[in-house]
């Protein structure tokens, strides 16, 4: 069995991304239907930034002539037994991608692709920010007395992407 290329990675991180997309709109809607607005807020944005992550790659594989081929994804899941299910979902998820673009560096690395290497760093430090908030995250709504501590913890603080950051990757068709 032979080791996959940063090319072949890199086709399967855009599903994964497109994929971590849908979960989160799963997860949005289930705040929604708990009449939780910041909760569904956030994971609404959370989607948004993953479909422009999957985008930014498709600018990527565009822009070196690599084949694209957009994917079909899984089924996400819709149903939680509680309010800090989802969230512990969405950490979990968020720490499975940090794994998948570590290794996305350490292929184009070991291909000699400083191009590859190079796109990758952003995903890197990105992670290291989505990995944090979804921790600080899941700890807030584990020790909240009731689902108000964790919609106003929500409401004044930054969590997640505060707007678009000017060192992202372009997306293709833009980011939305």
């Amino acid at each position: 069995m032979s080791t996959p290329t940063f090319t072949e990675l890199l086709s399967t991180q855009v599903a994964n991304e497109f994929a971590a997309s849908q979960q989160y709109i799963a997860v949005a809607v289930y705040f929604d239907g708990l009449d939780l607005p910041q909760l569904a807020r956030h994971f609404y944005q959370q989607s948004l930034e993953e479909r422009n992550h999957a985008m930014m790659m498709v600018q990527y594989m565009l822009d070196r002539g690599l084949p694209v081929a957009i994917p079909g994804i899984a089924p996400v899941r819709n149903d939680f037994s509680s309010v800090t299910e989802p969230i512990a979902l969405a950490l979990a998820q968020e720490k499975q991608v940090t794994q998948n673009i570590e290794d996305l560096f350490r292929a184009a690395r070991t291909e000699g692709d400083p191009l590859g290497e190079q796109f990758m760093l952003w995903f890197l430090k990105e992670q290291v920010e989505e990995v944090a908030s979804m921790t600080t995250l899941l700890n807030i709504a584990e020790r909240a007395d009731n689902l108000f501590d964790i919609e106003n913890y929500i409401a004044r603080e930054t969590v997640g992407d505060n707007g678009q950051d000017s060192t992202a990757p372009g997306a293709a068709g833009g980011a939305i």
